[in-house]
């Protein structure tokens, strides 16, 4: 199998579990040729871990999203913000380049999915959307395709992971409280940064303005704990995932690029 290029934008935690999983050959079928980052730092520091490995090519520093896409990547791995892909995502598939996307966020405004998705369609490439700290997105899907199907969405957080958010105040290090209550449209719009998985489980089955979303703030909890119900006439499904940090969403981009490469997919 011909080795595949590939680029990453946003060189946070992530995007090293990414490098470290290409270095320990866990991604045999790849070659991590370009890095982009709001601080170039973060960028040297996973293009130095390529040339520290001994590795038979360069990583380069890119300065812009046009001279990453002049590598002329195959995938593109974005970890960085919705704002981010929503600068990134046409650009890069009309370049020939297929997307792996943690900030799935930005996919919950219909008129710039709708652009993704045509684009991806005429230039023949495709939108990767990882389960982060999620999963079950077999279940999901299937199960909206039997026919009408409720999905539902909650999450418990704790306080301090929600500071800097309106729905924010200091009772919430002694009181639990749910602190929001709607659609994963109106989340993704409170929280941008913070329910990207309640859209992804959304895309999966019933669509952002169907799926029930609940975020549920617990004073001293640490990580997140996600819980999906999935119902319709023949079938209850519920997924629940806690998390501690942040790292499965990582492994989930690795996991994605293994099963892209893989002759047996899961």
């Amino acid at each position: 199998m011909n080795t595949k290029r590939l680029v990453i934008v946003g060189c946070g935690k992530l995007a090293e579990i990414v490098a470290d999983a290409l270095i320990n050959g866990i991604l045999p079928d790849y070659q991590l040729v370009g890095v982009l980052s709001r601080t170039k730092e973060k960028a040297e520091a996973i293009a130095n871990k390529i040339v520290k490995a001994d590795s038979d090519y360069t990583c380069q520093v890119c300065s812009s999203l046009d001279e990453l896409l002049a590598l002329k990547p195959d995938y593109l791995v974005e970890s960085a913000s919705p704002a981010a892909l929503i600068e990134l995502a046409l650009p890069a598939l009309k370049n020939g380049t297929s997307l792996v996307v943690l900030s799935i966020g930005a996919l919950a405004d219909r008129l710039f999915y709708q652009d993704v998705e045509q684009t991806a369609r005429e230039n023949s490439q495709r939108v990767h959307i990882v389960s982060g700290a999620t999963g079950g997105f077999d279940v999901l899907r299937t199960a909206s395709l039997m026919g009408k199907t409720t999905v539902s969405f909650d999450t418990e957080k704790g306080p301090n992971s929600l500071k800097g958010t309106s729905v924010y105040d200091e009772a919430l290090q002694t009181e639990k409280r749910k602190v929001f209550e709607g659609n994963a449209q109106e989340a993704i719009a409170l929280f941008p940064t913070k329910v990207n998985v309640a859209v992804a489980a959304s895309l999966a089955s019933v669509g952002p303005e169907d799926i029930q979303v609940s975020v549920t703030s617990t004073p001293d909890f640490v990580g997140d704990d996600h819980r999906i119900e999935v119902r319709n006439e023949q079938v209850h499904a519920v997924i629940d995932v806690y998390s501690q940090t942040a790292q499965i969403a990582g492994w989930s981009v690795v996991n994605t690029l293994r099963n892209i490469s893989s002759p047996i997919v899961f």
